[in-house]
């Protein structure tokens, strides 16, 4: 049996992904890619698009993070992230893709729109995990890579103003439920808990995550305001974070 991960290290979605294998005491291996240069690979592998993460299970092929948690409940049956109870899987299901489709996009967008102001920070990030010349490489066309970024993802004031809009909206509503309730739909942890965890781990900036985080004086200081906002709502996150990111 042979687990391998193609991803992007810094991405929240392979973290997702990172966190469900590891939670599952699954032995994996990374291999990481770089923005841009992954296209060939990714559509060699899936014959179509060119997202990741994408699992090869000894030549089974499985793209993005739910499905990825399906396919390791299915094959990897212990430990489940799926609830078995119809209505808490109903829930639970629900919550991940509302924040697969809302809390994913718009961190990544608040964040890179601020972050890609700074090449020599954002660079060894983007490039985490790859050999060190593709760090030589980004931050020669780094002008290039900005711009492709910013028109794939549509990063721009306004996006971003409504992204850190979006993130508070749900951020306020995560908080509020998991003050009254241990998780999001059961008693006990699921694919819910972690798929929010997961997608805000960035802001939080924990341990286990495979990238070079800035110290706290090189993050961009409309970031670190907002941090220092909304560390509250933050911290009990990085707890659920902190208390199930590893196999126990």
């Amino acid at each position: 049996m042979a687990l391998k991960l193609y991803q992007f290290a810094i991405s929240h979605y392979c973290e997702k992904t990172r966190w469900a294998m590891e939670f599952k005491g699954l032995n994996y291996e990374t291999v990481n890619l770089l923005p841009g240069q992954h296209v060939k690979t990714i559509r060699k592998l899936t014959g179509h698009a060119s997202s990741v993460p994408v699992l090869d299970h000894d030549g089974r092929i499985v793209q993005g993070s739910a499905r990825i948690l399906d396919y390791l409940d299915e094959i990897f049956p212990e430990r489940p992230l799926t609830p078995t109870n119809p209505d808490l899987r109903a829930r639970a299901l629900a919550w991940e893709r509302r924040l697969d489709d809302e809390a994913g996009p718009a961190i990544r967008c608040y964040s890179y729109h601020h972050f890609l102001q700074r090449p020599k920070i954002v660079v060894p990030m983007l490039a985490a995990g790859t050999p060190f010349y593709n760090r030589i490489l980004l931050s020669l066309a780094f002008s290039r890579v900005n711009e492709v970024m910013r028109k794939w993802m549509q990063i721009n004031d306004k996006t971003a103003d409504r992204s850190r809009q979006v993130m508070e909206t749900l951020l306020t509503e995560l908080a509020e439920t998991y003050r009254q309730q241990p998780f999001l739909v059961s008693d006990r942890f699921s694919r819910a808990d972690l798929t929010a965890a997961a997608l805000f781990a960035p802001l939080f900036q924990p341990p286990e995550y495979p990238v070079p985080w800035p110290k706290p004086a090189r993050i961009p200081k409309a970031i670190g305001a907002w941090l220092e906002q909304w560390q509250p709502q933050l911290q009990i996150l990085e707890n659920i974070y902190a208390n199930n990111r590893r196999a126990t």
